[in-house]
């Protein structure tokens, strides 16, 4: 009798991992970032920058000098955004570089994404503000989620009711995120008793950046814009979930998908946890509660 209980034990088990995974996607994994078609070309000309791409308005004369963007970012250059007021605060004031030249921090971090994903001033881009995917019913009937920043159609045009980003979107241990995190020259490890028990039960997929030996948050910290449905997890230091693919949408970089079907799945809540450990189960004395799909 106990070998058999011990076996639908094991049955159970691996039902449940078949459950947390999927299989390949039916679609291209690039998804909306296929450019109708263009695919990698249309961020990244292989040749002449924004020139190669018949798309260099502005004259800006570093245009592809950095990964080979060829997107027009001129219009971009020195310009001020102020992001993410929070607790009353008048939120994080970033200003872009004035160039596309290798080494001038926050190339690859901000300008790059808002070439395509501002509203203000780089209006030539292929983007028509309205999202890609086919929104879960859980949304509702609610279909037309923008994908400009600065002009969402809340008529003011700033960036206010967009997540903090840039060099001054600093990400630290303790304080405002509240995990018993340890931070090394702009690395977050999430080492203490509540942050590595978090790891086990979700994992930590975020990619913060460094600068100036501090981690901060960058478009591509949320966002990997080469996978839109789909995130690899491997089992190990960075993740306690099995090993597997998972779904994803919004080209986010972990397991998140609130089309999952089951009734009070907390796993997109565990994606914004990684950062905001303060509303994390094991922040709050539960250590057991798992992720959901």
């Amino acid at each position: 009798m106990k070998k058999v209980m011990t076996l639908m034990l094991v049955v159970i088990a691996a039902s449940a991992v078949a459950m947390a995974q999927i299989g390949t996607p039916t679609s291209d994994v690039l998804g909306a970032h296929l450019n109708y078609g263009r695919g990698c070309a249309a961020c990244h000309a292989p040749h002449s920058g924004a020139w190669g791409n018949g798309a260099n308005k502005s004259g800006d004369t570093t245009s592809g000098n950095s990964i080979l963007w060829g997107q027009d970012v001129g219009n971009l250059f020195g310009k001020t955004i102020q992001t993410g007021s929070t607790n009353g605060s008048t939120g994080y004031v970033e200003v872009l570089p004035s160039s596309m030249s290798a080494g001038t921090p926050d190339v690859n971090g901000l300008l790059t994404c808002l070439s395509c994903h501002d509203g203000n001033w780089a209006q030539g881009a292929m983007m028509k503000n309205k999202v890609y995917e086919t929104l879960p019913p859980t949304y509702g009937t609610y279909n037309t989620i923008p994908t400009l920043l600065g002009n969402d159609g809340d008529g003011t045009g700033d960036y206010l009711n967009d997540h903090p980003v840039g060099l001054n979107a600093a990400v630290s241990c303790g304080g405002q995120y509240n995990w018993d995190c340890t931070e090394t020259n702009g690395v977050i490890s999430m080492t203490g008793p509540n942050s590595s028990q978090f790891v086990k039960n979700y994992g930590f997929f975020v990619s913060l950046s460094a600068y100036n030996n501090t981690a901060v948050v960058m478009c591509t910290s949320c966002h990997n814009q080469h996978l839109m449905n789909i995130v690899k997890v491997t089992n190990g230091a960075s993740s306690g979930l099995p090993t597997g693919f998972y779904t994803t949408m919004f080209f986010i970089r972990a397991p998140y998908n609130p089309a999952s079907g089951t009734s009070g799945s907390n796993q997109t809540a565990q994606f914004c946890r990684q950062c905001h450990g303060g509303e994390a189960n094991e922040s709050n004395g539960s250590y057991t509660i798992p992720t959901t799909f």
